[in-house]
């Protein structure tokens, strides 16, 4: 199976549905189902400050080092100037949970299904595959 590994809070707030777009750095031509995997990194302290970031998560337990959810990566679109003030004004909620900025990757994640039992692996970086 295909995997991403993300730091949390960001792999729950995906499991929740409240993050459907995944910006990354780098664009990738696969498109298919993708695992989410919450790496075993901690919560940087930045993050945990932004409390309209953390109000999303709530109550929700966070899982680090399993695979928690799997989704369709469905598409990766080139962030413009005008896609990163479009996702900012209509979408406020999904610009707070990425880094949007001219010049990155939104990838779109669609069909987001919880893992009954979470599988506990170690990450990677990039798309890697889980073959437990």
């Amino acid at each position: 199976m295909k995997v991403l590994s993300l730091t949390e809070p960001y792999a729950t707030l995906i499991r929740e549905n409240k993050k459907k777009i995944e910006t990354r750095s780098w664009k990738t031509s696969y498109r298919g189902e993708l695992y989410i995997h919450a790496s075993s990194t901690h919560i940087p302290k930045v993050w945990k400050e932004n409390k309209e970031l953390m109000q999303l998560v709530k109550e929700n337990p966070l899982n680090f080092g399993h695979i928690i959810c799997k989704c369709n990566l469905v598409d990766c679109i080139y962030m413009t100037k005008e896609y990163v003030e479009n996702i900012k004004r209509n979408n406020y909620e999904e610009y707070i949970c990425g880094e949007y900025k001219e010049g990155r990757y939104a990838w779109i994640l669609e069909n987001v299904q919880i893992l009954d039992n979470p599988i506990k692996a170690k990450g990677h970086l990039s798309i890697w595959n889980y073959e437990g």
